[in-house]
């Protein structure tokens, strides 16, 4: 119980995708001791890109339905086609499984109980071990929507294998943006990294993620990533930061060895830990980790 007490979260979020989460969070995954790794980012979950998991659990993620019909049974008579609002039934009654919302509208009216209505297995969940530590990933099936309860199970079972090996520490590379999956990625988290980038839409797309966290009371703080492309927004977004009284961690400078150290699978610190961004990086996980 003392080790759930002290359990400690830290997601990695932005206001869009592409600001350099990924790369970030794997950069802390390199410094960090003891920690459970978390990618909750489903939409475009490419963490395992860099830390290459070595799979050893996994297990389907079912929710929602969609509608199957039986032609054994179907009369044709039309009644479905006419009632699904998303045209998702074609002329010869069959159910289009991309379009199909899994609203059951179609198989509550049916006449002839021609329409089933099984669960759908919509991604799978892995626990795997990495070079950095254990880490709970996902997959989305092809079109896939992604609601936030597949986030949830994975932040779940991170907790659950932290608690398991006594790991007090989760990173989470969370999704971007504002909506369901972000909300269930840091919903009582011990805190949240928004990395922005120096541009009008990134001080825009972080503003709307500071009112998020603002307003489930999680602490926030901020980095500016490639601050030297803009020097007068990233001073522009940190005195914003300030005036909400957000803690800037750091600055990011714009450099090619990112992305040269993600074609060699490998973070910025394993890459070349003796750049000058990888020095910068250490000292922005040294700031959050004393401030966790």
């Amino acid at each position: 119980m003392q080790e759930k007490a002290n359990l400690k979260e830290l997601i990695v979020i932005s206001g869009k995708g592409g600001t350099g989460k990924t790369s970030l969070l794997g950069a802390f995954a390199s410094l960090a001791k003891d920690k459970v790794l978390c990618d909750a980012d489903l939409d475009a979950a490419d963490l395992y890109l860099i830390l290459e998991p070595e799979i050893k659990e996994r297990q389907d993620f079912q929710e929602g339905h969609k509608a199957i019909i039986d032609h054994d049974k179907c009369t044709e008579c039309g009644l479905c086609r006419e009632l699904c609002r998303f045209n998702a039934i074609s002329p010869e009654f069959i159910v289009d499984p991309i379009d199909c919302e899994g609203c059951g509208v179609c198989v509550y009216f049916c006449p002839e109980d021609a329409i089933d209505f099984p669960i759908k297995t919509c991604g799978e969940l892995f626990i795997s071990e990495t070079r950095c530590g254990p880490m709970v990933h996902a997959r989305l099936g092809i079109a896939e929507g992604n609601s936030g309860k597949l986030v949830t199970l994975t932040r779940k079972k991170a907790k659950e294998l932290s608690e398991k090996r006594g790991l007090n520490l989760i990173l989470t590379d969370g999704p971007p943006g504002l909506a369901c999956p972000v909300i269930a990625s840091i919903a009582g988290a011990t805190g949240v990294l928004i990395v922005a980038e120096p541009t009008l839409s990134g001080h825009h797309d972080m503003d709307r993620v500071v009112e998020l966290a603002n307003h489930f009371q999680i602490p926030a703080y901020v980095c500016i990533n490639k601050f030297d492309l803009n020097p007068k927004m990233t001073e522009t977004i940190e005195d914003y930061a300030r005036d909400k009284g957000l803690p800037v961690m750091g600055r990011i400078p714009f450099d090619p060895l990112f992305t040269e150290a993600m074609v060699q699978k490998q973070t910025i610190i394993e890459y070349d830990g003796s750049s000058n961004a990888a020095q910068v990086v250490k000292e922005i996980w040294e700031g959050l980790s004393s401030s966790l």
